[in-house]
């Protein structure tokens, strides 16, 4: 299956383009995105469109769009579930932001059942994380349901790891980092 995840930057190229020239199955927007930059969805129908929203969005965009909101929720598609779990740890007051404590995720987290496909914006706590800096400091909750469920495939953006320590592998599930557009082809 061929996957088009976009995250925390505009494509650089026409996401109508890269559906039809990558053959492209299904869209996954994994936050910090805005309306402006997703448009083109608007026009794509013949393929689901499924996301969650970023700490930086307004979460109020999906529906307009046609994207079917991840967050707590499963998706059945082709055979894969698809689950998914939006914002990011909070750093600061902002009562606008899409943020949680650790414990609120925990809670959140605590009985989401196995996926195939787990998409968040948020990377799990010390994967792909910086816990040197408070707003790119992982979630705990997003790790232990690594730990505990074994998705096959995490997805996730948020963050700015240096390429040649970006983590592809925990256990047993392929951890896929997202910045900008990715093609990404699964089983």
């Amino acid at each position: 299956m061929k996957i088009l995840a976009i995250s925390d930057r505009k494509p650089k190229q026409s996401i109508k383009e890269l559906v039809n020239e990558h053959n492209v199955e299904i869209i996954i927007t994994l936050g910090d995105l805005t309306y402006f930059d997703l448009i083109e969805l608007k026009d794509i129908n013949k393929i689901p469109k499924i996301g969650v929203y970023g700490n930086h969005d307004s979460g109020k965009y999906f529906e307009e769009l046609g994207i079917l909101n991840l967050h707590l929720n499963i998706f059945d598609y082709n055979g894969l579930k698809f689950g998914g779990f939006q914002g990011s740890v909070r750093y600061k007051e902002n009562p606008y932001a899409i943020m949680y404590t650790q414990e609120e995720a925990l809670e959140l987290l605590k009985d989401f059942p196995h996926v195939d496909v787990f998409c968040a914006h948020s990377p799990p706590y010390g994967i792909n994380d910086d816990p040197n800096d408070l707003a790119h400091t992982g979630l705990i909750a997003l790790r232990k349901y690594i730990e505990e469920k074994r998705p096959s495939y995490f997805l996730h953006g948020h963050t700015y790891p240096q390429e040649n320590e970006i983590t592809q592998k925990y256990l047993e599930t392929t951890i896929i980092y997202v910045f900008g557009e990715k093609i990404i082809e699964i089983f």
